[in-house]
């Protein structure tokens, strides 16, 4: 790829079910089996309770609201999304869980007007309405010509990397693995038994042995020319520390030959880590989904949402820079954050990320100031 950068676009969770699938053009069953709420249009009303009424339907680019001008301004030249819902109409609830994502898969139009390159599916809700939903899912996702990782038909298809072209010749290779830590329920790995088992890239554990494994895998795929992205669905729902075995984990990632760990599944951003000159997110927080109106760990403001910009040298990998606009959820649409919430943001990520400064830019980007490049202890090293 020769001594150019190649721009990846990256974000947390994108959950086009439940509530939100309720507002686009095509809704799908609103029935639910939670504890507290049973509908669905639920999730509507109590997001209407706060921020005012939310039309619907909407036009397919609602959810996105302001991340599409984003994207639109940035070109980046990869988009990666943890697509975390299942894109199905079948109703085979799995059991023993206490939420489950669908979105109806003639709404996909909410998803591909963003136009990812690849969506992960490595993460505790694509299997929420049994195999069968997981293989519509599959089917719905490669019918609009999406690319996918962390889930398959079998090993194989599971653990297989997204393969995107970038400009140059070289490729940026996307691996996605869900760890139990985020909830994955074991028995949902994909399986060789009986000619083979659909199911998510499943990693039991955070410890040396599977990231040795995950970097052998990464050897055997990787080309002159190529970038690894690993994008891991990892640890708990809140929470601004980073647990020991997950930084050894990215770190040894990293020693191996990965130039991005790409990590999500806590509802709001986690540590910046620079080991190395290689960037390693320890949690890129919720993007889209129909959290608004839920009470309770107010203090992290699960309202405010990232969109990660992330410039690497191409021919190494390096981190040459890293641009986080700032976003706020409001009536299931993305908008601008204000001044306070993006201030708010940088102080945050400022101190939970320690070696790592992060400052504003004249344009309301946050930035990671570029002597942070080198690598310096992370909390919980």
């Amino acid at each position: 790829m020769g001594g150019g950068t190649v721009t990846l676009f990256l974000c947390g969770d994108v959950m086009l079910g439940r509530g939100v699938d309720q507002i686009l053009a095509r809704p799908g069953s609103p029935r639910l089996r939670e504890d507290w709420v049973t509908d669905a249009r639920e999730y509507v009303r109590l997001a209407e309770s706060v921020n005012g009424p939310v039309p619907a339907p909407v036009a397919a680019s609602w959810p996105w609201g302001e991340a599409l001008r984003v994207l639109e301004e940035t070109g980046p030249d990869v988009r990666v999304v943890n697509l975390e819902t299942s894109v199905t109409r079948c109703d085979a609830f799995a059991p023993g869980k206490a939420i489950h994502y669908r979105m109806h898969p003639a709404n996909l139009p909410a998803l591909t007007v963003a136009r990812p390159d690849v969506c992960v599916l490595a993460n505790n809700h694509v299997l929420d309405f049994g195999r069968p939903g997981l293989l519509e899912t599959l089917d719905s996702l490669a019918g609009a010509g999406l690319r996918t990782a962390g889930a398959g038909r079998g090993p194989d298809e599971a653990y297989a990397p997204a393969a995107v072209a970038v400009p140059g010749g070289g490729r940026v290779l996307v691996f996605a693995l869900g760890a139990r830590s985020s909830g994955i329920p074991p028995d949902w790995a994909a399986s060789a038994t009986a000619g083979g088992v659909a199911g998510v890239a499943y990693l039991p554990e955070l410890s040396a042995a599977t990231a040795a494994a995950v970097v052998r895998h990464v050897r055997r795929a990787k080309r002159a020319g190529d970038l690894a992205v690993v994008s891991v669905h990892w640890g708990s729902n809140w929470g601004y520390r980073a647990p020991r075995d997950q930084i050894r984990f990215a770190r040894a990632l990293v020693d191996g030959g990965v130039d991005l760990v790409h990590g999500h599944s806590s509802h709001h951003p986690r540590p910046v880590e620079v080991y190395r000159d290689h960037l390693v997110l320890h949690g890129c927080g919720d993007f889209i989904d129909d959290y608004e109106g839920i009470s309770g760990y107010a203090e992290y403001r699960d309202d405010l949402r990232i969109a990660w910009l992330v410039r690497l040298a191409a021919d190494t990998g390096r981190l040459v820079g890293l641009s986080m606009v700032p976003l706020w959820a409001r009536r299931m649409r993305l908008e601008p954050a204000s001044d306070a919430d993006r201030a708010w943001l940088r102080t945050t990520l400022d101190r939970i990320s320690p070696g790592v400064r992060v400052t504003e830019a004249p344009d309301g980007t946050l930035t990671v100031a570029r002597p942070a490049f080198a690598h310096r202890p992370t909390a919980g090293s």
